[in-house]
């Protein structure tokens, strides 16, 4: 009799208590963990906070907030597919939320979908006009397409409404030096140095054009500058992702062929190992 009741409570301890939870408590405990999952990715923590997300999505499946918010953490991570699944979800949820829509303009821009990045972009502006980071996104996908003026229009827009917004003055830049415009292009990025001064991609492309138009020195101590605080700068794929093109390729390829360039880039590996 012993033996049975020993093998009873045994049985017993195996069968694992689960915790009943009613809709209402279901739908509290996937707010909270979007609230978990937006301030994990405030700190840059994504994976912790894509995690939360992916169940919050499961809890309040009708939330949009839950479902852009996971679509974001897909775009910040590069799944590029899966974001734009998720925010397609949550703009069916919330169809006039500006924010979506350019979620979705920069996931299909990633994607090098820049037809409908376009459009996504234009969607978002018409709810909400005055975001200088939206009309960036949207020049870009223009240039991406060919349609400098277009780009322009939009990347000018952009520094109207912000006039501190140096990426749109800097690729403004970009595409005046691909016209031929040279001594245009070099004063936007002046203008963008002198709004950030700590900003390695218009001092590189400045440092370029400064040489190409004959001045080596100080286009040597610039473009040594802009190098040591991102040498990723000196990769052409790198410089092509970030929208430089043909024009300034080649002639970046040129200046870091220089020796003092090329000794400079040399001195800034050898760093970049040791730290290692």
């Amino acid at each position: 009799m012993v033996q049975s009741l020993t093998q009873h409570a045994q049985g017993q301890a195996l069968v694992p208590h689960v915790l009943q939870l009613d809709g209402e408590q279901l739908e509290q405990q996937g707010l909270i963990l979007v609230q978990e999952a937006a301030q994990l990715a405030q700190f840059q923590q994504y994976q912790l906070a894509l995690v939360r997300a992916q169940l919050a999505s499961q809890l309040v499946p009708d939330n949009p907030q839950a479902w852009a918010l996971l679509g974001s953490l897909y775009l910040q991570t590069e799944q590029y597919n899966p974001a734009i699944q998720t925010l397609l979800k949550a703009q069916s949820l919330d169809k006039e939320n500006a924010a979506i829509l350019f979620a979705l303009g920069s996931a299909y821009f990633q994607q090098e979908d820049y037809t409908a990045s376009v459009r996504y972009f234009q969607s978002g502006l018409k709810i909400q006009p005055d975001m200088p980071g939206a009309l960036f996104g949207l020049g870009n996908a223009y240039y991406k397409l060919g349609q400098y003026d277009e780009a322009l229009a939009q990347h000018e827009k952009a520094v109207k409404i912000d006039e501190k917004f140096w990426p749109a003055v800097n690729n403004i830049g970009l595409i005046l030096y691909e016209q031929g415009e040279i001594e245009d292009a070099i004063a936007q990025w002046q203008q963008a140095i002198e709004i950030d001064g700590n900003q390695p991609e218009p001092m590189l492309a400045l440092a370029i054009a400064l040489h190409a138009n004959g001045m080596d020195s100080e286009a040597l101590k610039m473009g040594e500058a802009a190098l040591k605080l991102d040498s990723r700068y000196a990769d052409a794929e790198f410089l092509q992702k970030n929208l430089w093109g043909e024009r300034l390729v080649s002639a970046a390829e040129k200046f870091f062929a220089l020796p003092q360039i090329r000794d400079a880039l040399s001195e800034i590996n050898s760093e970049s190992v040791t730290q290692q």
